[in-house]
């Protein structure tokens, strides 16, 4: 039987892991640094935003336009995001062509230029995708909630504050770079077509030099405000609640995760029925699983008028506190055929691969197969999601809304 992932760990500590996709052309890869916005220093909310920015402004003895050309060239779909704890930046492409890339990345974590005048146009661009939330109101509920629900700075807002982002230097940003690139704490990911020897040798000799201690882990805080209310005059209310499941690394895991898909897994989930459909109480409702390492919790949104507000998260919460009573077989088969339909989505794209054996590897220290999870989701039944809801049933609910009035939140 082939091995289902390949893994290798440099000389310096880089984890280097893959997944073959032999129906594929193409090869997606990942590199995941310990440069996220809950280990930026006090006062440096928003450098994330600056910094998957600014690193691609040159690098090595390329400028900004020739490798943005190069990475063209080469036909890089360049990805980069920021998380709680890790800076992610890599691409998908066609297989032949890694190798340039993988020198080209090399160059862009350990020989970026960072040059003042490409920082100010970074920095810049930041403080514009947080002003252009005010257009979004959905994002910007749900950053909120994020940022009350996990204990600080987990949810530290990974867009950034407009004051803190103007009062960040480029000397500032050049230390959290300098600090935090740690390769010996990175994860390289990647899947698709691959020689993974081939790989791991280019990997050693483009990154020998860079090792060093792990940093000292940050102390974990408490979570926010159980209410948050941001005024807006609009003719809308955007209602966010979360409130706290099992971990990845829970025996529960997958009990959770078909509960939530009952609660919201398309049309005929509980919540776009109940609050959408007999009640027409607002024109979106949804639930979704998300964690980070080290919590977890179930995320809702509505999107209604002033005058349903108060009606809506009644009934939002009430569907979630009446999940424990009762849950169909249909139900259940519904969920586990939305949920294994999302593993098999994400099974023909390599660049979803490779980010999810990224993130598998951090949270769980270890890669789940596909079939693995459709196996674990496959075992889940009526009786032992019953036993895990009754088990863990929902009592606090930390609640954020956006609209004209605040509304009650004794919860």
């Amino acid at each position: 039987m082939a091995k289902s992932f390949d893994k290798h760990i440099l000389k310096n500590g880089m984890v280097i892991i893959g997944e073959p996709m032999k129906a594929v052309g193409s090869a997606a890869f990942d590199f995941m640094m310990p440069c996220g916005a809950a280990i930026f220093p006090q006062g440096c909310c928003g450098a994330g935003s600056v910094i998957e920015d600014w690193i691609f402004r040159g690098a090595g003895k390329r400028n900004s336009r020739q490798l943005c050309d190069m990475m063209d060239g080469l036909g890089l779909h360049r990805s980069t995001s920021v998380g709680s704890s890790h800076l992610s930046a890599g691409a998908v492409l066609e297989s032949s062509n890694l190798e340039q890339a993988l020198e080209l990345y090399a160059d862009v974590i350990l020989r970026p230029t960072l040059q003042q005048e490409q920082f100010e146009l970074a920095r810049q661009l930041a403080i514009d995708e947080v002003k252009a939330l005010d257009d979004d109101p959905r994002q910007k509920v749900m950053l909120k909630l994020r940022e009350q629900f996990y204990p600080s700075p987990l949810g530290r807002n990974v867009v950034g504050e407009i004051e803190e982002l103007k009062s960040l230097t480029a000397e500032k940003t050049k230390q959290i770079i300098k600090e935090n690139f740690n390769l010996s704490q990175t994860i390289f990911a990647m899947a698709g077509k691959y020689d993974f020897d081939a790989v791991c040798r280019q990997m050693e000799k483009l990154f020998e030099a860079n090792t060093r201690e792990a940093a000292p882990p940050f102390k974990i805080g408490v979570g926010g405000k159980k209410y948050t209310h941001i005024h807006n005059d609009g003719a809308q209310v955007h209602i966010a609640l979360m409130t706290e499941t099992v971990k990845p690394t829970d025996k529960d895991y997958y009990n959770a995760r078909v509960a939530v898909s009952v609660l919201s897994g398309g049309m005929s989930a509980r919540l776009f029925t109940e609050v959408r459909e007999k009640r027409g109480l607002c024109y979106a409702v949804s639930a979704r699983y998300h964690c980070l390492k080290d919590a977890a919790g179930i995320m809702c949104y509505a999107g209604t008028t002033p005058e349903k507000a108060q009606e809506t998260i009644d009934v939002v919460i009430a569907e979630f506190n009446r999940l424990g009573d009762g849950i169909s077989e249909e139900e259940i088969q519904r969920a586990k055929v939305g949920l294994k339909s999302a593993v098999i989505m994400q099974s023909e794209s390599s660049s979803s691969r490779a980010g999810g054996i990224a993130d598998d590897y951090y949270i769980l220290g270890k890669v789940r197969s596909l079939d693995e999870i459709k196996r674990k989701i496959d075992a889940a039944s009526v009786d032992s999601v019953l036993q895990f809801l009754r088990a863990n049933k929902f009592r606090d609910f930390t609640v954020v809304t956006i609209g004209p009035k605040k509304i009650k939140h004794g919860i």
